[in-house]
């Protein structure tokens, strides 16, 4: 169900007040979240860090919620749950950094994954854009957005993010090797595991 203080989005992103995200009588009892998790840990997902700063300072946090949805315009969404203590700082920012990242960022993914730890304390390591939002500098690949709407679903709420501008950093000494996340393992995705 869109969230009580959307941002306003453009026409064909506005979920309709009649259509929510979930409808009770779809919904299907009898699976415990433990069944739930366990099914979802043995499907591998990309890993990115998500930064936001509403006022209030810079926020992270580690998601592998992260997919495109339309590349007219370029959307992508991500969900966040309300256990995080990002949360709050995410929902109210009117924009993200989303950093894809590959396996020289596995301590980056740790670290933002971390409760209890200042993700910022390494001043060198971060930085601000222009229009104010905190970025890591060593992810390859940045993208920052303006998020469009947000949905609540469950315990979680998921983002939409219209990307406005993206920054890839070549660095060809050091080749990528994608980033996954399978059954609470950080995993290198490499060439020897394709199958065609």
């Amino acid at each position: 169900m869109p969230s009580n203080n959307p941002v306003t989005a453009p026409s064909v992103l506005a979920p309709s007040s009649s259509s929510p995200l979930v409808d009770d009588a779809d919904l299907v009892e009898g699976v415990s979240a433990d069944e739930f998790r366990a099914a979802f840990r043995n499907h591998a997902a990309g890993v990115a860090v998500v930064t936001a700063d509403a006022g209030q300072g810079p926020v992270a946090l580690t998601a592998t919620s992260v997919f495109s949805v339309s590349a007219t315009p370029p959307l992508l969404v991500f969900s966040v749950s309300s256990l995080s203590s990002a949360a709050p700082v995410i929902l109210a920012a009117s924009s993200v950094v989303v950093h894809l990242l590959d396996t020289n960022d596995v301590e980056l993914a740790r670290l933002c994954s971390t409760s209890g730890v200042d993700r910022f304390a390494d001043e060198t390591s971060w930085g601000r854009l222009a229009t104010g939002e905190p970025y890591y500098l060593s992810p390859r690949i940045r993208l920052r957005g303006r998020i469009v709407n947000r949905y609540e679903a469950g315990t979680s709420t998921l983002v939409v993010v219209n990307v406005t501008h993206t920054a890839s950093i070549d660095q060809p000494e050091q080749p990528a090797v994608p980033l996954v996340y399978h059954s609470r393992t950080w995993l290198a995705l490499d060439r020897s595991a394709a199958l065609s």
